[in-house]
């Protein structure tokens, strides 16, 4: 039983590594490829890279952001640390699936607030990495349609997957929570940590509840289009607090806020009744 357990501890370790060291090793050299094609020597090519010069070059951060997604994918795919199977939708949830796409339009304003009240923002540079990245219609690829699928696979997948193996199920939060926090930390900085893992810990109860990775890439994929249009389409919500976003009206940031819990709570309780554990 030890033994087992032992085992499981260290393939969550092994998950984790093996991502982080994806995204390393395809940032040098997807990052290296590109300047060199640009035209740049080989040599010069691998400093910019290592020292984050390519932080201004929004095509190339998303190619290595797509390219990191694609490789994850593929690994955890082909080496089954992250069981594929059709079971799930053969179900047709599509009244879950729904209510997952509703739930996360009630995430986005309590998520943004919160941060505001914790006097949480991203670090200039992250910041910086990120406008980079969504300023290019290859930025969607990566961030809202590949990241999705291969955060995923990683952290509900393949990690909470063997956590749920590791406690019993009356203690089912404990991995849930720790799922999150990882995938909270991944992100390299506080205002992501925090938003990553209050989302990880709902992704965490989906996948809990339907042994399923499908609602959470739903959940996941809708949250990074809505940052995505965002970002392109009101760039002034991005620039500062929910307050600038109505104009310096503090009432409509509280009536937005309750439009967004007259959402976000209703979506909760049908999931809760839709998503009843089987076994």
């Amino acid at each position: 039983m030890r033994s087992n357990i032992g085992r499981n501890i260290l393939n969550v370790l092994g998950y984790l590594a093996a991502f982080l060291i994806i995204q390393y090793v395809m940032m040098l050299v997807v990052g290296t490829i590109w300047l060199v094609v640009k035209g740049t020597t080989l040599s010069a090519a691998i400093n910019q890279v290592a020292t984050g010069m390519l932080a201004n070059d929004g095509m190339a951060l998303a190619i290595i952001t797509a390219a990191s997604s694609v490789v994850t994918i593929l690994v955890f795919m082909l080496l089954r640390w992250s069981p594929f199977s059709r079971t799930y939708l053969r179900s047709r949830p599509w009244g879950v699936l729904f209510w997952v796409f509703v739930l996360t339009f009630g995430t986005v304003i309590p998520s943004e607030w919160l941060l505001e009240q914790l006097d949480v923002e991203m670090s200039e540079s992250m910041q910086h990495v990120f406008e980079q990245i969504m300023s290019t219609p290859a930025g969607y690829v990566a961030i809202g349609l590949l990241a999705p699928l291969a955060e995923e696979m990683v952290f509900r997948g393949a990690i909470l997957r063997v956590l749920l193996k590791v406690f019993d199920r009356r203690w089912h939060w404990l991995p849930i929570v720790i799922s999150a926090v990882l995938f909270g930390a991944v992100h390299g900085n506080m205002a992501q940590f925090l938003h990553a893992t209050l989302l990880g810990l709902l992704l965490g109860w989906m996948y809990y509840r339907t042994d399923s990775i499908v609602p959470g890439v739903v959940l996941h994929w809708v949250n990074n289009s809505i940052a995505y249009v965002i970002f392109n389409l009101l760039p002034q919500a991005t620039e500062g607090k929910l307050i600038d976003l109505f104009d310096g009206n503090q009432r409509a940031v509280w009536m937005a806020l309750g439009f967004s819990l007259c959402i976000l709570l209703p979506s909760l309780f049908q999931l809760n009744e839709r998503m009843k554990r089987q076994h």
